[in-house]
């Protein structure tokens, strides 16, 4: 069965760090890319960051670039989320998916959603 599991959501103060993982079960993430998308309550999905697991390109929203970094680890079959600087604004439900082609920043360019990990930012 195909699926992805993200982990290390958590409450977090403003400008501190956590490290998301998006981790694969039943297939291999070689040669393929991986994106991370977050949901605010009463927002619409917004695509964040994306990775090729075949060549490491990147791609990351202006609303991140800067504070979060995505890496891939293919001995561990898992993608991970390195977010830095926490605002508030940050705070949403984050998942990953597999990307099928199109623009990096659409959802409906992905299939095999995982049900997510909450992360909340506040003092």
């Amino acid at each position: 069965q195909v699926q992805l599991v993200e982990s290390g959501g958590d409450l977090v103060q403003p400008g501190g760090s956590l490290r998301l993982s998006c981790a694969a079960s039943g297939f291999t993430l070689n040669y393929l890319a991986i994106g991370w998308f977050r949901q605010a309550p009463g927002q619409e999905r917004e695509g964040i960051s994306c990775i090729s697991t075949y060549d490491g390109r990147t791609y990351y929203a202006d609303s991140v670039k800067g504070r979060f970094t995505i890496s891939r680890d293919k001995s561990k079959n898992t993608v991970s989320l390195q977010m830095n600087s926490l605002k508030p604004e940050d705070t949403a439900v984050y998942s990953c998916a597999i990307y099928s082609g199109g623009s990096v920043y659409d959802a409906i360019n992905y299939w095999g959603w995982g049900k997510g990990t909450l992360v909340t930012v506040s003092s």
